[in-house]
Parts: C-alpha cells; sequence; structure tokens
C-alpha cells in the first residue's frame, strides 16, 4: 500500500521537531506530558502547614487574600506545588522578618544559603519558605495593583513550594 507523501511529511516534520525539542531541553517525551494531575493531596497538605498561619502580633490576613492560596504549575517537566498567605501588618519589615526567623527555626526550616543575606527563605524536607515584603510594584507585577491590601505598615507574603515526582530541590 502506498503513502501519499502530503500525509507523510507533516507527520515526519512534527516528529522531527518533537525529537529534536527534546534533545536540546534535554527532556523526555513523559516529562514534556506531565502535568498537576493528582497533586490535590500534596496541595493540601502545603496550605495546612502551620508556618503559613504564624504571624507576628498584629498582623491579619489582607483584604481580598484571607485564605490560603495553593495551586500548582507545570513548565518543561517540573511539577511545582505552592501554598501562600498574604498579610498586612502595622508594624516593620525588621519586626516580620523576626518573627519569622524564630517561627521557622522553631518549626524546623532552616535559612537558605542562597538567599542573600536580608533574604527570608528557609528549606525543609525538599520544600523552600520565602517570607517576601509587598510593594506597589510587586503587586503590580502580579496583577494585583487595584486588589484591596494595606496602604500602611509592612504588608507581606509567605509561601512555600515544592516540586513534585522527583523533580529538582525546591530552594531560593
Amino acid at each position: 500500500m502506498r503513502v501519499p507523501t502530503g500525509a507523510v511529511r507533516p507527520t515526519a516534520l512534527l516528529l522531527a521537531s518533537v525529537l529534536a525539542a527534546a534533545t536540546l531541553t534535554g527532556c523526555t517525551l513523559l516529562e514534556l506530558t506531565r502535568d498537576c494531575e493528582g497533586t490535590a493531596a500534596r496541595l493540601e497538605e502545603l496550605a495546612a502547614l502551620g508556618i503559613l498561619g504564624s504571624r507576628p502580633d498584629g498582623a491579619t490576613p489582607a483584604r481580598g487574600f484571607e485564605e490560603v492560596d495553593a495551586g500548582c504549575w507545570a513548565d518543561s517537566g517540573e511539577v511545582v506545588v505552592h501554598a501562600e498567605r498574604v498579610y498586612a501588618f502595622p508594624g516593620t519589615r525588621v519586626e516580620v522578618a523576626a518573627h519569622y526567623r524564630k517561627a521557622a527555626a522553631r518549626d524546623g526550616w532552616e535559612p537558605d544559603g542562597a538567599a542573600g543575606p536580608d533574604g527570608l527563605c528557609f528549606v525543609r524536607d525538599g520544600m523552600a519558605l520565602w517570607v517576601v515584603p509587598l510593594t506597589a510594584e510587586s503587586l503590580m507585577e502580579d496583577g494585583l495593583g487595584g486588589r484591596s491590601h494595606s496602604a500602611t505598615g509592612a504588608g507581606y507574603s509567605i509561601g512555600v513550594e515544592t516540586h513534585v515526582d522527583g523533580g529538582s530541590e525546591a530552594g531560593c
């Protein structure tokens, strides 16, 4: 049986493109198809971590961010789950940093040396934990410029992430 060449060329071109992409990126076809399916239990586990509910006296969940925001993303075979809280705090960034350094140590998190001297990033059991001050610029970058949040004090987010299925080690 003869196959029309018009059907073979697009198929051959597609196959060659997929193989070239896999070779250049170091990804296998299986890795390219991985997604967030089956990560619900891990998302719940991250969202329930006590450190996300720990906060300095006076800190409150920012308006519009009352719940833990948990999700998953997949890119080039990497599957990452994350959970995050956003707080408004009438105090200073120094007070926020002092609180989380103590809370993280008490909870078994270790400082990640890659975070730099002012960074608040910790690692534990293949997870990374970070505390990031919120600025008007960072809110705009995240598409949250119009969201209600504290305009005074030290608004910040605290989040945790981990790679799923033996992906890269989480870190800062």
